[in-house]
């Protein structure tokens, strides 16, 4: 069975989306013709997706699943996986269809192109994790902006022009750098294949200045404190499903980056800047969690938490050992679950009552039992309950950080501590107390569209806690040859520093 699975997987919403673009007409039949494309769309990518794991050695640190053909004449059209990057791809294509129901009632207008919008997202961002040479990845990258711009910018709230244009300029300042470092690198080792490139030594004054404009990049995407500012305002405005895909998986682009080029590829630029890496994720952790404590927002203090989590991730792929890096995608693949979890959470009352102020909510327990259930779930994980998802990533970032630096994993677990405060200062203002708001008197329970939504997320916050091992398993060899190569690229320069003297 040789056909191309990672290019159907890839390119298979767009033409979900291509055949949207024949369906004309606003009213109810077009409606929900565009919704029923987009979700089998959606679903058929999903389960061609799950193949791809069935299918895939988690023995090897090879990339698999490999396709490669002439293309421009610089670069050449090249897919593959990894034991990194395929965790990505399930969650996004797992997260899509979810999306897709949770816009089935809260989007009424421009349905048509609210659908194409996340079809061409989806295929951006699957490209993007099985991207192999680094023109394609540029691409996929940058294209991703576009339909979230857009998804922002037209569905979004009252200020979403102003989120809009902030996160489209904020993340394209920082990629016109990375574009930079890409034509130097070429100059360099004559080629974009990404599996060469990682192979190539690059001198250490070029591995300092790629790295630093690779880091405008993914700092920005993550977002790691201080550039980002403009996450909280992208997620106020955005719809529920875009909150959920730009927590989800946006976010995630940035930390694949790091492991899939700043690690590999500039080792010794990577270990001379991860004190750097170290302070600002210190502080992410600490900073944003504080913040958060202040809000008035349920979306932004979500987003602030985010921040936070995301400090744990860089702090754990820089500490460069085999549980902090294993630790990071872990985390990042169940904050994916959980952040977009919560955010759907927030949709739910946000349909119901139209408003996100945490003051204009309270004892709704009372009313939404189910809801106060689910609720309860995802806020135990986003706080890093034992049991739960969220614990497990943290616990392995923070132990792979205290064997390098004591002080970082003791103030970032001060952080752990912090986010219990405002997570659960949310849940109990939202949920417990008495049902007095008078907006509150006919407020209904999850219907069953709704559990169909939440059921798997629930499912797999719970299952990916008592067992995480089938993930870690699918990352374990690319991680280990991941780390091998780095330790070696190590010992290299500092032999050829020694011989320099």
């Amino acid at each position: 069975m040789n056909w191309p699975i990672l290019s159907v997987t890839t390119f298979l919403p767009l033409v979900g989306a291509l055949f949207l673009m024949l369906v004309h007409g606003d009213d109810r039949f077009a409606k929900n013709t565009a919704r029923w494309v987009a979700l089998w769309s959606t679903l058929v990518t999903f389960a061609i997706s799950l193949v791809m794991v069935w299918r895939f050695d988690a023995s090897s640190a090879e990339f698999q699943f490999v396709e490669k053909h002439r293309w421009l004449g610089v670069s050449a059209y090249h897919m593959g996986v990894d034991g990194i990057s395929l965790p990505f791809v399930i969650l996004t294509t797992g997260l899509m269809p979810i999306c897709i129901i949770a816009s089935w009632s809260a989007i009424q207008t421009r349905v048509r192109e609210y659908m194409i919008a996340f079809l061409v997202l989806e295929t951006l961002m699957v490209g993007t994790f099985a991207a192999l040479d680094l023109v394609l990845f540029y691409l996929f990258f940058e294209g991703g902006l576009i339909p979230m711009f857009l998804i922002i910018g037209v569905w979004g709230g009252p200020r979403r022009v102003y989120a809009s244009f902030k996160f489209f300029l904020y993340t394209l300042l920082g990629s016109v750098l990375m574009l930079l470092a890409i034509m130097a690198m070429y100059w360099e080792a004559g080629t974009t294949d990404i599996p060469a490139l990682m192979r190539h030594g690059f001198p250490l004054g070029l591995q300092k200045w790629a790295w630093l404009a690779f880091f405008a990049s993914f700092a920005v995407k993550m977002p790691m404190w201080p550039v980002h500012t403009w996450l909280p305002d992208a997620h106020v405005e955005a719809p529920t499903a875009g909150s959920v895909i730009l927590a989800a998986i946006l976010l995630k682009m940035g930390g694949y980056g790091f492991l899939r080029f700043s690690l590999p590829m500039f080792p010794a630029a990577s270990y001379d800047f991860a004190p750097l890496i170290f302070t600002l994720s210190v502080v992410a952790i600490i900073y944003t969690s504080l913040v958060a404590l202040m809000q008035e927002d349920i979306k932004k203090l979500i987003a602030y938490s985010s921040v936070a989590h995301m400090g744990f991730v860089t702090m754990g792929i820089f500490a460069a050992t085999s549980q902090g890096v294993a630790g990071g995608i872990f985390q990042m693949i169940s904050h994916g679950i959980v952040s977009g979890a919560l955010f759907l959470c927030v949709g739910v009352v946000y349909d119901r009552i139209h408003t996100r102020e945490i003051a204009a909510y309270g004892g709704l327990v009372n009313r939404m039992p189910l809801y106060a259930s689910v609720f309860m779930v995802f806020t135990l994980a986003n706080v890093g309950l034992p049991g739960t998802s969220g614990f497990v990533g943290e616990f392995l970032t923070l132990i792979g950080t205290f064997k390098v630096n004591v002080w970082v994993g003791t103030l970032a677990t001060v952080g752990v501590i912090l986010s219990a405060a405002y997570a659960l200062w949310l849940y109990r203002k939202i949920v417990f107390g008495t049902l007095d708001k008078p907006n509150l008197a006919g407020i209904k329970d999850l219907g069953y569209r709704e559990i169909l939504i939440f059921a798997p997320l629930v499912i797999l916050t719970i299952l990916l806690g008592i067992a995480p091992k089938p993930v870690l398993d699918i990352s374990a060899a690319s991680v280990a040859q991941l780390l091998e190569n780095y330790g070696a690229a190590l010992k290299a320069a500092k032999l050829a520093a020694v011989m320099a003297q």
